[in-house]
């Protein structure tokens, strides 16, 4: 593998700065992990144990960034694991999926195999600057001031003169054997670590075709969701009312011949209860896709819909272009059961939406209440509804409601 020499230079460098602290780095992940074990069964020791975690962490961030920099390579993606429950054992939960996650104990792996290599790159660094003082041993003057050059004369070296031409040729070979010495390690240390941490195309297959898996089976569990919500819809709602019409127009049938002012009058009433049924039936449909959201894009839907909620909702919308319908409607639905639930559960006064077009193509959203908290997303409910259906359209959902709140949800999704 050819590096080239201003990248094998800054391996070479990095190699250096790893021998020179990367024992002082191991040296205090061994006291962490001492501390954390040997306090395991009181508070501090938890804490040392979720340093640890976090310097794991970091060590992965770190190490990937560093090795995608210096050789110029895409990084695997390995996202940070956070545990999904929402009870009090959520802290200790997301520790243990830290310590159980391969890929921070490969990074201290190769941290560990790369101060091996620093170390023997130091070694190799004092060998040139020897190999250079052998060179210009015998061209310098080293008698010192005051003293006779016959009272001081050059030693000798692995029984070689110093001013012996041998001894020029030993320096010479000595630099040769440490610098292809040097370009082996650098080459060594990209073949250890693009394995690591650079995307395995078989890997990769297989993370794709698991994450579709998944995405099929959340659009499955949405339309789920979605289609038990439209039929309680109807039958607590279209459907009594209709119903009600029905024999409202039969008791007017019968009263014609008798009472017709009556009849009128229990018309007037099914006329009535046709029209809010034909509203109600409108906001169904309104629920399977918006015609404004069509018509004119997420900023005109998300403003219209903050008009309609009883809380004052602050709006803050950055979008230049239009997404693909399914992302536009996956994100109009999860910020309107956000506004949604803060006007029915949260007790909140107000309600703060922010939706943005970030860098990379991803639409993204934050939707926060000053409520009381404690959302907690049931399944066949509405925020797991709404979850499954961000997640088919690959996209994260992310829900944050402590007891006291206030209730953060956080939105990202392809803007394709």
């Amino acid at each position: 593998m050819n590096l080239g020499l201003g990248r094998s230079l800054a391996t070479i460098a990095n190699l250096a700065a790893y021998g020179l602290l990367g024992g002082f780095v191991l040296g205090t992940l061994g006291v962490l992990a001492g501390l954390s074990i040997g306090l395991a069964f009181v508070l501090v020791g938890f804490l040392f144990a979720a340093l640890l975690a976090l310097v794991l962490r970091g060590i992965w961030y770190i190490e990937s960034w560093r090795v995608a920099t210096l050789f110029d390579t895409d990084i695997r993606h390995a996202p940070f694991k956070r545990s999904n429950r929402t009870d009090g054992w959520q802290p200790l939960h997301t520790l243990v999926l830290q310590f159980a996650d391969g890929n921070n104990w490969l990074a201290l792996l190769h941290g560990f195999i790369t101060t091996l290599l620093g170390w023997i790159t130091l070694a190799l660094l004092s060998v040139i600057g020897w190999g250079i003082g052998a060179i210009t041993w015998p061209f310098a003057d080293w008698t010192p001031p005051g003293a006779s050059p016959d009272d001081f004369r050059p030693g000798s070296y692995f029984g070689l003169p110093v001013d012996s031409p041998w001894y020029i040729l030993f320096g010479v070979l000595a630099i040769v054997i440490a610098v292809a010495t040097l370009y082996a390690l650098s080459v060594a240390h990209r073949a250890i670590s693009l394995p690591i941490f650079a995307p395995n195309r078989e890997q990769e297959l297989r993370r794709e075709a698991h994450d579709a898996h998944l995405r099929r089976s959340e659009a499955i569990r949405a339309a789920s969701v979605e289609r038990s919500r439209i039929e309680r819809d109807l039958h607590d709602g279209v459907q009594p009312r209709l119903v009600s019409v029905g024999m409202t127009l039969g008791m007017a049938k019968q009263k014609v011949p008798t009472e017709p002012d009556r009849a009128v009058a229990l018309i007037d009433e099914a006329h009535t209860s046709t029209k809010a049924a034909i509203t109600e039936l409108r906001q169904l449909a309104r629920g399977f896709h918006p015609a404004i959201l069509e018509d004119r894009g997420l900023d005109a839907a998300l403003s219209a819909l903050a008009s309609q909620s009883h809380l004052p909702v602050s709006l803050d919308v950055r979008i230049g272009r239009r997404c693909a319908p399914q992302v536009e409607a996956a994100m109009y639905f999860a910020i309107a059961e956000s506004i949604t639930n803060a006007n029915k559960h949260a007790r909140a006064t107000e309600v703060r939406v922010t939706a943005v077009e970030r860098p990379g193509g991803k639409l993204w959203a934050r939707i926060e209440d000053d409520g009381v908290g404690g959302a907690n997303p049931l399944p066949g409910g509405g925020i797991d509804g709404v979850a499954n259906r961000v997640r088919a359209a690959g996209g994260t959902f992310t829900l944050t409601s402590p007891a006291g709140g206030p209730t953060t949800v956080e939105v990202s999704l392809p803007c394709e």
